[in-house]
């Protein structure tokens, strides 16, 4: 039995630092919930004062704990026993998720928590198995590249997928012999809290992984310039990335990683296949999570031969959804996060249809849901290149309609001035797929699927205004070790 009743759930009160929960005395901030827009909590941001401590404890216990410098199986092991507790605490975790967040409880049980757990034994296994090297130097001298930690790395995660979010930030840096001070998105501050607790019960040492709440005019500001925070990993919106980048070059020119956002076309070629599966995908791609995904396919070019069948089957598919609060285990659609989310979808709709586009389905909220936010999942036909829903990342289930004649047309309409995080090709023609996936501008393309596996060796990153650097893959790990040179003469 996985539903539950959300007033009966205890919410760990704000920051984890040092092992230890502290309530911070900063600006309260109050935490809805978005099945039904009633209030979850109150919490107090961290301020200047506090992401300072944080930051400071967390240096002085990846270097007094010797989380750096032991080996680095050590490491390992402690992750992997910290994934073991993920699994085992999931109805507990999912809960804490499924409450504060747009994640229904089913899904994060059976799908997010497993997800978030082996992305955790993922990186513990990369912990020993990548290390430097040794470079062809001339006679009588030694060369090697010897990686190392960069200390403390300030982790910041969106209100999205909380918990397998911070896996992506906490596995690499933690599994490289590296510190966290974690900034999970005011809207969804509790699981994150817990997901802290089950890795000091691991044996992570106390101060390794900080978890600071609050803001990111704040709270998220004060992070990134912190002076001792070395590294930077955000996801989030493009104009937040935009500005964590200038802090960061402020602030003691560190790194940054960036996934930002997306406005990913959904190529369909005539030769795609069955349209009934076709069909399936396109819709996964576009609602899962309400639309709410950096990589969500929303923008639909489909070659005018096969476009009328594809879309009629959409619009039926469309319109069997039902909202559910997340708390009940029968629900399988999530709410928009909250109403300013709900009212920017309206905007970008309205201004859409003012501009030629037509409504095939949806356009407005699910009636008679209370007080939470279930947009109804959207079609819309008869948009330019020029139109907002085309061009804006919306963050709603929302999908654009446009047509295409022949193969260079529908590159040309899949091409986006600013975004490029991820694409799908749907063909049955492997030299035309190929084609596409070397035209397409994205840092991730799918060919007939749409969507993340659980292959965790696979990066994930953008182009253009989609962000810098990758999260997953054996790339997110590289990332969290800089490299030190070292010349030998003997």
């Amino acid at each position: 039995m996985l539903s539950f009743d959300p007033d009966q759930i205890i919410l760990p009160p704000g920051h984890y630092i040092n092992g230890k929960h502290r309530a911070g005395a900063g600006q309260g901030f109050q935490v809805n919930r978005p099945s039904d827009g009633k209030a979850a909590g109150q919490l107090f941001e961290a301020d200047n004062a506090l992401v300072d401590e944080a930051v400071t404890l967390a240096d002085r216990a990846v270097k007094q704990s010797g989380w750096a410098a032991c080996p680095p199986r050590q490491r390992g092991e402690v992750m992997r026993r910290w994934a073991d507790l993920i699994l085992a605490d999931r109805v507990n975790l999912g809960r804490l998720e499924a409450l504060g967040s747009t994640r229904p409880i089913h899904d994060v049980v059976q799908h997010e928590i497993p997800f978030t757990a082996e992305a955790i034994r993922f990186y513990a296994e990369c912990a020993d198995k990548y290390s430097g090297d040794v470079l062809p130097t001339r006679d009588g001298s030694l060369g090697m590249l010897l990686p190392e930690p960069y200390g403390v790395i300030g982790a910041i995660t969106p209100w999205n997928f909380p918990l397998s979010m911070a896996s992506w930030k906490c596995g690499p840096a933690l599994a490289a012999g590296n510190a966290v001070v974690l900034k999970p998105s005011e809207l969804t501050p509790y699981s994150t809290v817990r997901l802290a607790e089950l890795a000091l019960e691991a044996g992570l040492p106390p101060g390794v992984l900080n978890i600071v709440q609050g803001g990111g005019a704040v709270t998220g500001a004060a992070l990134v310039a912190h002076p001792l925070v070395r590294k930077v990993s955000f996801t989030g919106s493009t104009r937040t990335g935009a500005h964590i980048m200038s802090n960061a070059a402020f602030n003691g020119m560190k790194p940054v990683t960036l996934e930002l956002g997306g406005k990913s076309p959904q190529l369909v070629f005539d030769d795609a296949g069955d349209i009934d599966e076709v069909a399936g995908r396109i819709l996964r791609g576009f609602t899962a999570n309400g639309g709410q995904a950096c990589v969500a396919g929303t923008r639909l070019i489909v070659q005018r031969g096969i476009a009328a069948a594809l879309i009629d089957k959409l619009v039926l598919l469309c319109q069997g959804f039902r909202p559910g609060v997340t708390w009940d285990e029968n629900s399988r659609y999530s709410p928009l996060i909250d109403a300013r989310q709900a009212a920017r979808v309206a905007q970008v709709v309205a201004a859409a249809t003012q501009r030629s586009g037509e409504i095939l389905t949806g356009g407005s909220l699910f009636d008679a849901t209370g007080q939470g936010y279930f947009w109804r999942p959207t079609l819309l036909a008869n948009v330019g290149p020029d139109s907002p829903a085309v061009l804006e990342e919306i963050f709603g289930p929302v999908l654009t309609v446009q047509l295409f004649d022949d193969e260079d047309q529908g590159l040309a309409l899949a091409a986006h001035p600013t975004y490029g995080l991820c694409a799908g090709v749907h063909t049955k023609n492997i030299d035309r797929a190929l084609r596409a996936m070397r035209a397409v501008a994205a840092g991730t393309v799918w060919i007939n699927r749409y969507g993340r596996s659980g292959d965790f060796i696979i990066p994930t990153g953008g182009f253009q205004g989609s962000g810098i650097g990758k999260d997953l893959g054996r790339q997110a790990f590289e990332s969290c070790r800089r490299y030190k040179s070292v010349l030998i003469d003997y």
